[in-house]
């Protein structure tokens, strides 16, 4: 080696691994320092990271520069556009042809060294001229006229990459044709070459999946993108385990060892010994089934075999990996490029509904280019699912994903009847997983089910069944069927079967429901069965008895901090049940009562209060003011009230309605605790601190006794005492109770819960009061990061925490960034809560506090005079 010894980076697309490995061996062999991701980099590592760190430390980049490198969405982009920027060397590499148009214009005037088209030896050369740099000829030049030497065609020694090829394939190939629409799975490409590389004797790997999940597709990629790195390449199909020796007498022939007068039995034992005594060789057993029947044929010595199935029941026999849908960004790119013109929110949807499956999306943008706008598919797909799927199998795939779903159940119901009736009753339920437990749990209530009551490995032998038919994927604690399977089965169910499976689901969902909504303890089962009862809200309406479940889901969904998915789903049950029952049915109104909650919730009063107003009216009507129906109701309209600023009016409605509950449902009773929270919250509203301390006080005591210490609501008194004592003066008291009420939240509620929240803005509120402006700052920061991201911009909470941000960027003297962010949260909250509401004012005297600061008292003086109240207040951190 004549050049100094270089710490090379290799940049390349996935695609040209191969060529990756090549570049990069032969590097290190010259004696250079190599880093290449796919030999150095562990699972699990930050790409990001470990790329930004390569690239530091690379006093060299080699580019290898194909169509794929110039990809808009890989990450090679950041990497040469990193390396130009930092004026480090960089040694671009062509390994096939391109056109000026195909490489940025930034890069074009870089001299370039072509790799494609040579032989090895001259390829090995011309990496080590572009690394080391010209050194001028050793050996007198050749006679321009001499025909060029053939190549020795010599095999690399074993275990060193070959120069990679475009130009052919190896002389032993019977590979389908590449699919050129082939997307991502990146990752796992790479898993599988790292597991096929990595063994010295014959490496087996499977691919297994649902239905439609792309394993074929991914073999196809495989063998085609690594060809060059095999002499023989036999893809067979192994569908039909007992044809496997057949398979093999036809690559024995083309070997030249097969004797015509031998059986295929022998013919296949001459092959397996054949091979044992070969290297690079790749088998490929596509669509195998049963493990077991392959036990006999899988070929061993220096070779690989690549199996593809939808049992997973190989990856107790040889390394696997399970293929999933697509990641929704997969899916974008593949729609992005395959339908011209469609826009990425487009794009987004069309692939949610179609759940990322491959099949499913190659089969859409078959209709779609034939002449079909995207949002009509969509539209279709609502009501002629299965129709849409049997619509022709895309090139590359077999048939269509309905004719495999349907030949695939056909099959299940002939050989494990009990299998396919599972089926039947999982397509009736939603796409998300189905915990197995539910089957325990409500075996009982289900009528469609052939089931013998000792039989106790039921359901696991059905599931078992099911997977192995690739229709479902099941796991040790859930199960799950893919959206358009559903819809596929469905539609090819009978109605009578339809119905009876219908009441099965909904006996089953009110069979698991918990009784309580409230209690953390129950919301991982509530978080499962939402979605679940979310498929079957149009069809409640048949289904009375699942009605409760419904309007507890709902409350579910917004004590869990789920404001938004909660009124979606109590926006859509509310018309069908007053459509159905009336619009003062008790269970109208109590889907109306939750309806009203969850838009308060997503701090859009004015309009909650109409909800609620309206309720309230109706229960009183109906049921009777000490109705605990109707004092709920009323509860909701007074915490409104309270939200929109009107206090006094807020205070009699809790007054009223406490003293009704404390009557009518006793002095402990969580909803009468409920009632008295209300009252003290709205009493410090009011400015009367020494009794609303003291009714937080009483009623902390009451829930801590009740609920225990962690339950929600005595976390809600918790908190609002410790803002109590700050507005006291008593800050260090008030830091040790809202810290310790924030840890609880974390643990209980989660990070990101609403309530988590407002103890994250009261303590930064209280950290202020005693002076760390810069833990204020921090705490701030955050909060006001996680409000916007959970609530929106424009909630009144998130516009309480830009307040107190606004207050600590005061406090730190950064009076610049205050002013900007006072303009935009006062314009925010004119808008959302009106000029007079005290928050508002609040707000702008804040804005004022911060122009004086800047030197700008009658710009300060004008503010005030238009903000009305706001120049009589006292500018203050919001505790929310």
């Amino acid at each position: 080696m004549s050049g100094a010894v270089e710490s090379v980076f290799v940049s390349y697309a996935g695609a040209d691994r191969a060529w990756a490995e090549w570049v990069a061996w032969h590097l290190r062999e010259a004696g250079h320092r190599v880093e290449l991701d796919v030999w150095d980099w562990r699972t699990g590592d930050n790409f990001v990271q470990r790329m930004d760190q390569a690239l530091r430390r690379a006093t060299a980049v080699v580019a290898l520069f194909s169509n794929s490198y110039f990809d808009p969405e890989r990450w090679t982009h950041e990497e040469w556009t990193s390396v130009v920027a930092g004026r480090r060397r960089f040694i671009p590499l062509t390994i096939e042809p391109l056109s000026g148009g195909d490489i940025p214009d930034i890069l074009t005037a870089a001299i370039r060294k072509d790799l494609h088209g040579l032989d090895e030896p001259a390829a090995i050369a011309a990496l080590r001229d572009a690394v080391d740099g010209p050194t001028g000829p050793l050996d007198p030049p050749q006679f321009p006229g001499a025909a060029a030497a053939p190549s020795s065609g010599e095999i690399a020694p074993d275990g060193r990459p070959r120069l990679p090829s475009s130009a052919g394939v190896p002389g032993v190939w019977n590979v389908p044709g590449r699919n050129p629409h082939f997307t991502g799975r990146e990752a796992t490409m790479t898993q599988v070459r790292e597991g096929l590389v990595g063994g010295r004797q014959a490496v087996v790997h499977a691919l297994h999946g649902l239905g439609g999940i792309g394993k074929t597709q991914f073999a196809l990629e495989y063998a085609h993108r690594f060809a060059s790195q095999y002499d023989i390449v036999w893809w067979i199909d192994a569908e039909q385990a007992d044809q496997i020796p057949v398979h093999y007498t036809e690559l024995a022939t083309r070997l030249g060892i097969a004797k015509p007068e031998a059986g295929t039995d022998h013919v296949t034992r001459s092959l397996l010994q054949h091979l044992r005594t070969r290297d690079r060789w790749l088998i490929v057993l596509d669509n195998a089934d049963d493990p077991g029947a392959f036990e006999a044929v899988l070929p061993t010595g220096p070779g690989h075999v690549l199996i593809t199935s939808r049992n997973p029941g190989w990856k107790d026999v040889v390394p696997s990996h399970g293929l999933d849908v697509f990641p929704r960004e997969d899916s974008v790119v593949y729609l992005g490029n395959r339908i011209p013109g469609i826009a990425a929110q487009q794009a987004d949807a069309l692939a949610d509904d179609l759940g990322d499956l491959p099949l499913a999306l190659a089969q859409a943008v078959g209709v779609i280019t034939s002449g079909m706008t995207p949002d009509r598919y969509r539209q279709l797909l609502i009501s002629k699912t299965a129709a849409l799927m049997a619509n022709g199998g895309p090139p590359g795939y077999p048939a269509s994903l309905a004719a495999a779903v349907v030949i695939a159940t056909a099959g299940l119901a002939e050989a494990h009847p009990q299998a396919a009736e599972l089926l039947r009753l999982a397509a009736f339920l939603g796409p998300d997983p189905i915990p197995t437990a539910w089957l325990e749990t409500g075996r009982d209530r289900l009528a469609t089910l052939t089931l013998d009551p000792d039989d106790f490995m039921w359901p696991q032998t059905a599931l078992q069944h099911l997977a192995r038919s690739g229709l479902a994927r099941v796991d040790h604690e859930t199960f799950q069927i893919h959206r358009l399977t559903q819809a596929i089965v469905r539609d090819h169910t009978a109605e009578a079967d339809a119905t009876a499976a219908e009441d099965d689901v909904t006996n089953l969902l009110a069979a698991v429901a918990p009784s309580d909504a409230l209690d953390p303890v129950f919301w991982p089962t509530w978080a499962a069965l939402t979605s679940h009862l979310t498929a079957r809200l149009h069809a409640s309406t048949r289904h009375s008895s699942l009605h409760q479940t419904l309007i507890r889901a709902v409350r579910y969904l917004c004590v869990s901090g789920q404001a938004r998915a909660g009124r979606d789903m109590a926006a859509t049950l509310h018309p069908i049940w007053v459509t159905t029952l009336g619009e003062e049915h008790p269970d109208s109104l109590g889907v109306a009562q939750y309806l009203g909650h969850a838009t308060a919730d997503l701090g859009r009063n004015a309009e909650a209060r109409r909800i609620i107003e309206d309720t309230l009216e109706r229960r009183r009507r109906t049921l009777g003011e000490d109705h605990p129906d109707t004092l709920q109701s009323a509860n909701d309209l007074s915490a409104t009230l309270d939200r929109l600023a009107e206090y006094e009016d807020a205070r009699r409605m809790d007054e009223d309605t406490l003293e009704r509950r404390r009557r009518v449902l006793g002095e402990d009773h969580p909803d009468t605790l409920t009632s008295a929270n209300n009252l003290a919250s709205t009493l410090s509203r009011l400015g009367e601190y020494e009794e609303a301390r003291r009714m937080d006080e009483d009623t902390l005591e009451r829930r801590r006794r009740i609920l225990g210490e962690d339950h929600p609501e005595t976390l809600i008194s918790a908190g609002n005492f410790a803002s109590h004592l700050s507005r006291l003066g008593e800050y260090e008291e008030a830091r040790r109770m809202q810290e310790d009420t924030l840890e609880r939240r974390r643990r209980v509620l989660g990070e990101d819960h609403p309530d988590t929240l407002t103890s994250a803005n009261n303590l930064s509120n209280i950290l202020d009061r005693l002076g760390e402006y810069e833990e204020a700052h921090r705490m701030d920061e955050d909060t006001l990061e996680r409000r916007r991201r959970v609530l929106g911009e424009d909630h009144p909470d998130t516009l309480s925490s830009a307040n107190n941000l606004a207050s600590a960027l005061h406090h730190l003297r950064q009076f610049a960034a205050a002013e900007r962010l006072l303009k935009d949260t006062r314009a925010r909250s004119r808008r959302v809560l009106g000029e007079d509401h005290p928050d508002t004012q609040d707000i702008t005297e804040n804005l004022a506090q911060v122009l004086i600061s800047l030197g700008r008292p009658f710009e300060a003086q004008k503010l005030r005079a238009a903000g009305g109240k706001a120049g009589q207040r006292r500018a203050r951190r919001k505790p929310r």
